[in-house]
């Protein structure tokens, strides 16, 4: 295992910070990484929002449900699907025939901006720093669309905090590979969620800072006995995104 797979695979998302700020120059070298990410025909539609105003991090913090850690840490990005910037070009060819809001459109820029994401999660760690995915940007993305200015066909997909860990916490299990990795068909890989089940619950018991009593099943639940996020889809329709 080589330095760069032990990095990937001991990922931990980090809640606490310290009370620093990065080198200068750091960040600019983080989003230059994350550009880096293949894109689909170079699109290359994401935009990233660099939030440095504290009263806007303390909106975001009541927008995304409370999260005190986007306003501690020392960083705290905005990665955007941006479909804005390659449409107007196309447009400035003087194509007659541009069409807007596809769902294909949605994909290709949801899944730049999330490659590109990585890209600079992996960067942050390799310069020792921690990162936190919040996904709670969607909670109220009208709102963060407001807050940040964001125009018709750029939309907020999550934040990121990015600093120095101010907590060790342990990686946290994934699944085995087995049940991941298929092979010319999808096989069953029911016995294999199983013995993860128990190998989460008994993660959750014994990780540092608090325990409880739960396996990787019964925390799906409320993705799919509850109705999260409705407001998206009108969300996505009024930035632009048709999905046709």
């Amino acid at each position: 295992m080589n330095d760069v797979i032990k990095l990937l695979t001991s990922h931990r998302s980090i809640r606490k910070f310290e009370s620093r700020e990065m080198p200068d120059g750091l960040l600019t070298e983080l989003i230059r990484a994350g550009q880096g990410a293949a894109t689909s025909s170079h699109i290359q539609a994401y935009s990233v929002m660099r939030v440095t105003d504290m009263a806007k991090r303390e909106q975001l913090v009541e927008l995304t449900g409370g999260q005190g850690y986007v306003a501690s840490c020392s960083e705290f990005l905005v990665f955007c699907a941006d479909m804005k910037r390659p449409l107007e070009a196309a447009e400035r060819t003087g194509e007659e025939d541009v069409i807007s809001g596809m769902t294909e459109q949605l994909l290709v820029a949801t899944v730049d901006v999330s490659l590109v994401a990585q890209n600079v999660a992996i960067a942050a760690e390799s310069e020792g720093l921690g990162i936190c995915y919040i996904g709670g940007i969607r909670n109220n993305p009208q709102a963060v669309s407001d807050l940040l200015d964001l125009p018709t066909h750029v939309y907020p997909v999550f934040g990121m905090c990015i600093g120095y860990p101010a907590h060790d916490p342990d990686v946290k299990p994934r699944l085995p590979v087995e049940a991941v990795l298929k092979e010319n068909h999808y096989s069953d890989d029911s016995e294999q969620v199983a013995a993860f089940d128990q190998t989460m619950q008994t993660y959750y018991q014994g990780r540092k800072g608090g325990n409880k009593d739960t396996d990787w099943s019964h925390n799906l639940t409320p993705l799919f006995t509850q109705k999260l996020r409705p407001h998206m889809r009108e969300f996505l329709i009024e930035k632009g995104f048709k999905m046709q």
